[in-house]
């Protein structure tokens, strides 16, 4: 007499296969935030602007995304401005970020991208392919927010006063 797989096998079956692939491809670990998981990897928090919205990891190859509403620039210590697209991808690993994508600065006037940022002791290590920089780790221990980097309240303090909007992001160059 054949067997008769019940419905509620089948429900187990897949659910069972869906937690494997959940684990194994999905979203990391759902409990931590995206800035929970890089401080997990010996990486300071403000490596990522606040405004992640979510992010995936495969735990076995450390391939990730990291998303965001929009793209995201601003400028830190007057001089390098960075752009974030609305999704960065790399491979994290302990003290490293490889073959990223979605990052990049702006060298004089061309916006190269940030491929590879290494944590070495107190320093991290920024490379753009041919060239590369270092910056002690304290500049990464706050999240850049999105249009003024580190410095938001400087331009909230010298906004217009009145009836009518500004916006504080928006270049006129």
């Amino acid at each position: 007499m054949p067997a008769t797989i019940t419905t509620y096998e089948i429900i187990a079956t897949v659910l069972t296969v869906a937690a494997l692939i959940a684990t194994t491809y999905g979203v990391g670990n759902p409990s931590l935030t995206a800035y929970e998981l890089i401080q997990s990897y010996d990486l300071p928090v403000g490596l990522l602007p606040e405004g992640v919205t979510h992010y995936d990891l495969d735990q076995t190859t450390g391939k990730f995304n990291a998303y965001f509403d929009g793209s995201c620039s601003f400028s830190l210590e007057g001089s390098y401005q960075l752009k974030y697209n609305s999704k960065i991808s790399g491979y994290i690993s302990k003290g490293k970020l490889t073959s990223l994508s979605g990052v990049s600065v702006k060298v004089f006037f061309l916006w190269l991208n940030i491929v590879e940022v290494v944590r070495s002791g107190d320093n991290l290590e920024f490379s753009v392919g041919i060239a590369s920089a270092d910056f002690s780790i304290d500049n990464f221990y706050e999240c850049p927010r999105c249009g003024c980097g580190l410095n938001c309240k400087d331009v909230y303090r010298n906004a217009p006063k009145g009836n009518f909007r500004s916006n504080p992001f928006a270049s006129s160059i």
